[in-house]
């Protein structure tokens, strides 16, 4: 297959990739995937948080994101200030430029339409508003790709991300209460459909244990510190679920149970460190993980999985392990809804350990049914993931003899 002018479409990939988040790198992995089943003969390469990680674990050509390195660490002095600010500039010219030489640019799932964690608009939401004005100005088409939203609290933040979706040639998300967000924003939201999350699109692990065998519990843990409109109660919100988490862990170390704790971006691994030394036990241990194939692995060897970060709880369930979550945001009520798990949500901001212990229990006990629950659900998904990347062959990658938009023309 070619591009419509007879050429190698040109497609490149936009997002905070590459940077320590799990989940991140799964929807990569899962659109490269796509990419290389129907359009084998495209040119891919990255615009994203961690060029050299993208480059040497996916084998395409990566840029760095931001012109200042320091993007994503608080600014104290003059000098950094001065950085960032003028890297602002200078990212205008940047990615005016990287856009320009694609024939379409994709934005592969995250959340890249929410701010439920803490979020500076100046941060990311400039970064993916740069890309779709760029996008509209050269012509390139710019699709966000199975992403989630949420209300957003903060106006800059909020009209960013608007004018964000609203420039976008194609839209598409992973769950319901992202397109009505959109929607709420001020979004026409008529023609954009709703899909899984990308990561049901990935290889499922095969059984990591014997049906009858005795397994451990995985807990999913992570720097949870509230949302962006929390930062007064950050530390409060992060002691409680610190705490209650490792009440719950505690709880199942003296009923015997082995625990295997699992994290989904760097910044979790503090959070690991401090319940390992409150716990102090031989029965609990902690993964290392370094994509989401990893943490399915881990999920599919369990009996049971408690997990608080989305794509944890997308592995579990995909892994078709029952699964309980620590909710911090609608998108993963929605997932454990969508996945016929939706009694088995407890929330983050307010973990009661003793609540939480008998809703496990009441999960271990309905085990069966909720693994062929999941299987049949796993189905659909899959299926559903299908049309969607039919769908966006159409969209992005016309048929031969319509000439993209901003291709040079012949003169007569």
């Amino acid at each position: 297959m070619t591009a419509a002018d007879g050429t190698a479409p040109r497609v490149g990939l936009f997002g905070l990739l590459g940077s320590g988040n799990l989940g991140n790198d799964g929807s990569l992995e899962a659109v490269l995937g796509y990419l290389r089943r129907e359009r084998p003969d495209a040119v891919v390469d990255a615009l994203c948080g961690g060029p050299e990680t993208v480059t040497a674990r996916y084998g395409i050509p990566a840029t760095r994101l931001h012109w200042y390195r320091g993007e994503y660490r608080t600014a104290s002095r003059a000098g950094a200030v001065a950085g960032k600010g003028l890297g602002k500039l200078v990212d205008v010219f940047r990615t005016a430029a990287w856009v320009r030489r694609h024939d379409v640019v994709i934005v592969p799932g995250m959340g890249v339409l929410e701010a439920t964690l803490p979020l500076r608009p100046w941060g990311f939401p400039y970064a993916l508003f740069l890309l779709c004005a760029t996008g509209r100005l050269a012509g390139t088409r710019v699709a966000l790709v199975g992403v989630g939203a949420a209300p957003i609290g903060n106006r800059a933040t909020r009209t960013l991300v608007r004018w964000s979706a609203r420039l976008a040639a194609h839209r598409s998300y992973r769950d319901a209460p992202s397109r009505d967000a959109m929607r709420a924003m001020g979004v026409d939201t008529r023609h954009d459909e709703v899909h899984p999350d990308l990561a049901f699109a990935l290889p499922t692990p095969p059984a990591g244990r014997a049906p009858d065998a005795p397994g451990h519990v995985c807990v999913g843990v992570m720097d949870f510190h509230g949302g962006d409109d929390d930062r007064a109660a950050a530390e409060e919100i992060h002691r409680r679920y610190l705490e209650g988490t490792t009440r719950f862990v505690r709880a199942l170390v003296e009923d015997g149970r082995a625990v295997r704790l699992l994290t989904g971006d760097e910044c979790d691994a503090p959070v690991v460190a401090a319940i390992l030394d409150a716990v102090d036990s031989p029965l609990v241990t902690a993964a290392e993980t370094a994509s989401l194939a990893d943490l399915m692995k881990e999920t599919a060897a369990a009996d049971t999985v408690v997990a608080t970060r989305y794509h944890n709880l997308i592995c579990a369930l995909k892994a078709g392990t029952p699964t309980l979550a620590l909710s911090y945001a609608a998108k993963s009520d929605a997932l454990m809804a969508d996945m016929g798990l939706g009694a088995y949500c407890h929330p983050a901001r307010e973990v009661d350990a003793d609540r939480l212990l008998e809703q496990f229990r009441a999960l271990e006990k309905n085990a069966a049914d909720t693994r062929r629950i999941l299987a049949e659900r796993n189905l659909d998904a899959v299926r559903r993931l299908e049309q969607q990347f039919t769908v966006l062959t159409a969209a992005l990658f016309p048929a031969a003899g319509r000439t993209p938009a901003h291709a040079p023309r012949e003169t007569r």
